[in-house]
């Protein structure tokens, strides 16, 4: 029974498509064109090769002159959570922290240690280890609220890099609209080339606007949800681990937890709500020794 339940975090951990990314990349895209096309344009106007070569190109290698190298590769790691969501709520947390609190309460939490060591998200395997261990509270939260500190740091260094893409793409547009603009000057004598060659010069423009707020300003946005969010499990997890620590009824603990499924963002640590300090005080006294 003990090695099924350790399973469970691994199906949990599991991802699925995020959807709502993909719908708006969908619809955005997709609104554009449309309109075009009822203007009675054509595709074609803005499939333009080297005025995606000048933007992209442009603003891959702005940002890698302002990003260090270690942090520009985390980004761009990063880019697949913000087309994929992990199936790893703060419900499915509570029900793993509450099904280790029973038998913690029933065996005692040194009883946990095969389960700690078959977690598969790190952070709650070394939460629940250090309890195990017999780390003193304090400590455990220290060591941990660091963590959650060092996550939460990194995470906006990563989305940055995507803000600075969407603050880059639109001026490097403007400099692919004025290098096309340039093209077009030396065939004044033709004024049908002038006409045409106008027109695509403005493509660049198009794309370096398009790019920063139909994809790099989006992206930035989605990656500080998502680091909130796992902020907010991690908040659940070293609660959670905690409480059984002080040895609490795990309906207490469940009382506690449910608190962080109504809060969007998670609470931090240091300022907590009423709520939670409410339940906090009196779930102290249950904490019986033995």
């Amino acid at each position: 029974m003990a090695d099924a339940k350790a399973e469970k975090p691994k199906k949990a951990a599991s991802e699925r498509p995020d959807l709502a990314t993909l719908g708006g990349l969908l619809v955005g895209v997709g609104g554009i064109l449309t309109g075009l096309l009822l203007e009675g344009g054509k595709v074609k106007d803005v499939a333009q090769f080297t005025a995606a070569l000048i933007v992209f190109g442009g603003t891959v290698g702005a940002v890698m002159l302002t990003t260090p190298m270690p942090v520009l590769m985390r980004a761009a790691r990063r880019i697949r959570s913000v087309f994929f969501d992990r199936v790893y709520t703060p419900d499915i947390v509570i029900e793993e922290i509450i099904q280790y609190a029973t038998q913690a309460r029933k065996q005692g939490i040194v009883s946990l240690e095969q389960q700690a060591a078959a977690i598969q998200d790190p952070f709650l395997r070394k939460t629940l280890n250090l309890a195990v261990d017999g780390i003193d509270m304090s400590q455990i939260r220290s060591i941990m609220e660091l963590e959650i500190t060092i996550l939460e740091q990194d995470g906006e260094v990563e989305a940055k890099v995507f803000e600075s893409a969407g603050g880059y793409s639109p001026t490097i547009g403007i400099i692919g609209a004025v290098l096309g603009l340039i093209q077009v000057m030396k065939n004044l004598a033709n004024i049908d080339e002038v006409g045409r060659g106008i027109a695509v010069a403005f493509v660049a423009t198009v794309y370096g606007v398009g790019a920063a707020n139909l994809l790099f300003l989006p992206a930035a946005n989605k990656l500080k949800a998502r680091v909130r969010e796992a902020v907010r499990i991690r908040e659940v997890m070293l609660e959670g681990v905690l409480s059984i620590v002080e040895g609490l009824n795990p309906k207490l603990i469940r009382t506690k937890l449910e608190a962080y499924q109504k809060q969007q963002p998670a609470p931090s640590q240091k300022s907590k709500t009423k709520a939670t300090a409410k339940v906090e005080a009196a779930a102290k006294p249950v904490s019986v020794e033995g």
